[in-house]
Formats: C-alpha cells, sequence, structure tokens
C-alpha cells in the first residue's frame, strides 16, 4: 500500500472561491491526488495524495495555472 502524503503550503495569488474551484479542479485530475482543502482568508492550500501523485507534480501544476505555491516556514 502507498504511503499518503500532505502538504499545506501558501498561494498567494489566491483571490476568490473561484481560484479556489480552479485549484482543486485541476489537482482533482491528477491520478492519485486524493483531497485539496483551501482556507481563503489565509491563501492556504493542503493537498492530500498517495502514488502515482508526487509534490513535484502537483506543485509543476499550480505553477502551469498561475498559482505558485510558496512552502510554509515554521517560526523558530
Amino acid at each position: 500500500m502507498t504511503a499518503v502524503q500532505q502538504r499545506t503550503v501558501c498561494i498567494p495569488a489566491i483571490g476568490c472561491e473561484g481560484c479556489i474551484r480552479a485549484i482543486r479542479a485541476e489537482l482533482a485530475e491528477l491520478e492519485g491526488v486524493i483531497e485539496v482543502q483551501a482556507d481563503l482568508a489565509q491563501k492556504l492550500v493542503q493537498v492530500t495524495w498517495q502514488a502515482p501523485a508526487t509534490w513535484e507534480a502537483i506543485r509543476a501544476r499550480l505553477v502551469e495555472i498561475n498559482y505558485p505555491p510558496e512552502e510554509l516556514t515554521l517560526p523558530t
């Protein structure tokens, strides 16, 4: 069984619910993407996936549709 992975990123280009719908629709086309959750107010997107999807493929799709993600940095 393939491990399920999850990543939360900031997507500054998110401006409305339409942006979130577009991101969800595009990522849903990638085989292996299980769930996409978004927080409009904080501009955060959480993606859950398993193989054959990879973070590299998910990130590339986000960049392709003009929603490039920024990695979150935790305070130290």
